[in-house]
């Protein structure tokens, strides 16, 4: 099904991980639709470089084992793998008390729990794929309105100086949270903010990581150490996500490497022995975005643009994938029934089935930063029990598991015929 009324068939704003996963999922699943991705960066799928080399500053996201799924199905992983590390345990602890618990990959049969990926390498893999598609580009472009028109939408879109409309039956806007254009189509945001910030950085200790991701919770704000890097060559590499308050962060990040690497000592423990090296730090505020409505007919939100959590607890990127497979999903009905992209029986029909998988993130992650950010004793004594009884009672073990593997909630079926052969498998 296409209209040849209008230009193209589904129109994305922002080429980023979320968009060009979209872009890739719908060429894979639904092949009959022409999409069309305005990137306000100067990407393009015609000039990519031929080798990858990777960065000891390289930002990365942490991959649900659902997630890998996802790839698997769109044969997307095994490239993916190449510079995803393993996480075959997780250690959740809380600093200064006795309470902890403890997730083995090998407790539930899987090969992990989920991996660190690079950040660089997951955007040329998603766009080297893009090459064998008919996916066409508008980069570096920037959507600046839209218009409801029959039928569809028209999408203003700004290019250098040129200014042009391109008409479409809907747009999907994944250009991320911090971008005006949710505002400016009149979608409203509920923001709560953390008081805090987080600072990203990868670190390297004495101590190889043994692929463990570590979750710290402490009296000044949670911390991650995620590993990362070749598991050949940076088995005492990992990436950090440091929460810290305005005058905490302020603090570090005056601080010299070596001081910086003291500090985060004091905070984190031995656990890993000593802290000998520090990157290039990033930082940023935290806070919880959601939209209430996230589609309206003729548009979609997706991905930060929709929802922005707390990154301690590893949900975003995760929920945002399951989410685009859900609209996927549904722009496949549209076109087997012969029903417009925009529509709103399609398009609230993916929020609907959205809707009780972000809740439950969002709460999930929300629950694990207020949980954890009180240090009145009692619920401290509380907090203990609670990681005690995580690691000692099966079924809430495995509850705890599925919700940091992404598997705990729907599936989307993104199967067709371009991705329904045996996923690959490369486990590391």
């Amino acid at each position: 099904m296409t209209d040849t009324r209008t230009d193209t068939d589904l129109i994305i704003a922002g080429g980023g991980l979320a968009g060009a996963t979209l872009a890739l999922a719908l060429a894979r699943v639904v092949p009959e639709l022409r999409v069309t991705v305005v990137e306000t960066f100067p990407l393009s799928p015609d000039a990519l470089p031929e080798d990858y080399q990777p960065s000891y500053d390289a930002r990365s996201t942490a991959l649900a084992w659902g997630s890998r799924l996802i790839f698997e199905n769109l044969g997307l992983w095994q490239v993916l793998a190449e510079h995803a590390t393993p996480i075959h345990h997780i250690h959740v602890s809380d600093r200064g008390r006795f309470g902890a618990t403890r997730l083995h990959a090998q407790d539930h049969g899987q090969a992990a729990l989920g991996y660190v990926a690079d950040n660089r390498w997951m955007g040329l893999s998603l766009m080297r794929a893009l090459l064998d598609t008919p996916v066409s580009w508008q980069a570096p472009a920037e959507v600046t309105g839209m218009t409801p028109m029959p039928g569809g939408v028209r999408v203003e879109i700004r290019k250098g100086d040129d200014q042009y409309s391109l008409t479409g039956q809907c747009l999907v806007v994944a250009d991320g949270g911090r971008s005006g254009l949710r505002e400016q189509l009149g979608f409203v945001t509920r923001t709560e903010d953390y008081g805090q910030n987080a600072l990203i950085a990868n670190v390297s200790t004495s101590d190889a990581h043994g692929f463990t991701a570590f979750e710290r919770f402490t009296e000044a704000g949670p911390m991650a150490l995620l590993p990362h890097g070749s598991p050949v060559t940076a088995e005492n590499q990992s990436a950090l996500v440091w929460t810290l308050t305005d005058s905490a962060l302020e603090q570090v990040l005056a601080l010299s490497d070596d001081q910086r690497c003291q500090a985060l000592q004091e905070r984190f423990g031995w656990r890993l022995g000593r802290f000998t090296r520090i990157g290039e730090c990033h930082h940023y505020p935290l806070k919880l975005t959601t939209v209430d409505e996230a589609v309206r007919p003729g548009v979609a939100l997706v991905g930060n643009a929709a929802h922005a959590l707390h990154p301690v607890a590893g949900q975003g990127f995760n929920l945002a994938l399951r989410g685009l497979m859900t609209l996927v999903e549904q722009f496949r009905r549209a076109v087997d029934e012969g029903t417009p992209l925009g529509d709103l029986s399609i398009l609230g029909e993916y929020q609907r089935l959205h809707r009780q998988d972000w809740q439950q993130t969002v709460q999930f992650s929300d629950s694990l930063i207020r949980v954890f950010g009180q240090s009145l004793p009692p619920l401290a004594a509380a907090r203990d029990a609670g990681l005690v009884g995580l690691d000692l009672v099966p079924g809430a073990k495995r509850w705890f598991a599925r919700k940091a593997m992404g598997t705990g909630g729907r599936k989307p079926i993104v199967s067709r015929a371009d991705c329904s052969k045996e996923p690959a498998r490369n486990d590391q």
